[in-house]
């Protein structure tokens, strides 16, 4: 799979990435800016671009 490719991403990663671009698009970022940062995100909640299930990253919520 070649670098930037999103396949490895679930279609809830990829929505909540959708969702996160059009708010980034909507404060003045330019659309490609606005993708780095939707995936980014999307990592930093999830753990990386991974299929749902086994070694998915927990929430820092679930740790107390």
């Amino acid at each position: 799979m070649p670098r930037g490719s999103k396949k490895s991403y679930t279609s809830k990663q990829r929505r909540q990435a959708a969702h996160i671009e059009d708010s980034a698009k909507k404060s003045g970022k330019s659309s490609k800016r606005a993708k780095q940062i939707a995936y980014a995100t999307v990592n930093k909640r999830d753990g990386g671009g991974k299929k749902s299930g086994s070694g998915r990253k927990k929430s820092s919520r679930s740790r107390k």
